[in-house]
């Protein structure tokens, strides 16, 4: 009996690109956070994450992100939490 087993997957060049920068500064080799995917997976007996359809209103919000409407910035983290009553 082997002691691992290989997956294979096909993404596109950019998308494994970008999520290796990523995982690089996290530490991580592109095995080692599929070992992690996959023990999540294991774990929560499902997805680690919810999977859903945007509603409408969550959609809008996305898209206003994405043109910068809406969006506030601030001085500093007090800043910020004075304007939020905090």
């Amino acid at each position: 009996m082997t002691k691992t087993a290989m997956i294979r997957t096909r993404i596109t060049p950019d998308l494994k690109t970008e999520g290796e920068k990523i995982l690089k500064k996290l530490g991580l080799t592109t095995t080692e956070a599929v070992i992690l995917f996959f023990s999540q997976i294991k774990l929560q007996k499902g997805l680690p994450f919810d999977v859903k359809i945007p509603n409408r209103t969550t959609l809008k919000a996305m898209k206003d992100a994405e043109e910068g409407k809406g969006l506030h910035s601030y001085k500093s983290l007090d800043d910020f939490f004075k304007k939020m009553g905090v």
